[in-house]
């Protein structure tokens, strides 16, 4: 296994060159998580920084999912430090949790869409459960900004069954945007999705990026999906960050578990 710093290949001077200067919003430290004897996180390590993309790659199974769970306090951790937002997530009362899951937005692999509702009203939905996060805005001026963001504008008033598999991924990211989060969560946001749909799903993740300002930790097992995105990426291998690092780095790598991911010609 390859290491400089905790567990992974880090390439330190080019990532302090690039975001040592930006705000630390996620910090995660020999982070352990069992199920019984399934061991899936055995220590795992991760740092995401203010208006990065940052890629997690790992088999199935290896515990992605679990790991954002755990961010977000859907699974509790068995040990180890977890701080989202300057907020010790295992600490956090319920009512502060509620308040910090706000600020960190969730798009679900399968888009998780409420089919007996419109577009409208799935975009509506978050926005009545945090009515302080709106300011000199409507509700009708915020679901309208979402959409447009992520050009659907004229999907409004439409039904998820009307919708195809692209679309549905897109107003499941309006729905992620709406509340403005500083830190959006991926959870295989190309999955299912035709190469040509995936490219227009990751291009609006950039955009969403520079017109939000925002963090994003992604789970992907595809690779060309994931390079058009990633500033880093974190290998997760075996309950622990395996190998950590940019892609020119990585897809150069000698070590067999990283070729196994990064094992295509350029």
């Amino acid at each position: 296994m390859m290491q400089t710093e905790g567990h992974g290949l880090f390439a330190k001077e080019e990532m302090n060159a690039k975001f040592g200067r930006k705000k630390l919003l996620i910090s995660i430290k020999n982070l352990h998580k069992s199920f019984g004897d399934n061991h899936v996180l055995r220590g795992f390590n991760l740092e995401l920084y203010d208006e990065e993309n940052l890629v997690i790659v790992g088999k199935s199974g290896s515990g992605k999912s679990v790991l954002l769970k755990c961010i977000v306090g859907l699974a509790f951790p068995d040990k180890g430090t977890l701080r989202v937002l300057s907020k010790d997530v295992l600490n956090l009362p319920k009512a502060e949790m509620d308040l910090l899951r706000a600020e960190v937005g969730f798009l679900f692999q399968g888009s998780a869409l409420y089919d007996s509702m419109t577009v409208r009203e799935n975009l509506e939905f978050p926005l009545r459960r945090h009515k302080d996060r709106m300011v000199n805005e409507s509700i009708d001026q915020l679901v309208l900004e979402a959409l447009e963001n992520v050009g659907l504008a004229e999907a409004i008033d439409l039904m998820p069954e009307e919708l195809s598999g692209g679309m549905k991924r897109r107003v499941a990211l309006a729905r992620t945007i709406i509340l403005r989060p500083k830190i959006i969560l991926y959870d295989e946001p190309s999955s299912g999705l035709d190469p040509i749909t995936a490219r227009e799903i990751s291009q609006l993740i950039l955009n969403i990026q520079k017109i939000y300002k925002t963090a994003s930790l992604i789970i992907s097992h595809d690779i060309d999906f994931a390079r058009s995105i990633a500033n880093r990426f974190v290998i997760l291998k075996e309950g622990i960050d395996y190998a950590t690092g940019i892609y020119k780095d990585l897809v150069t790598s000698n070590d067999p578990n990283v070729k196994a991911f990064f094992n295509y010609e350029t």
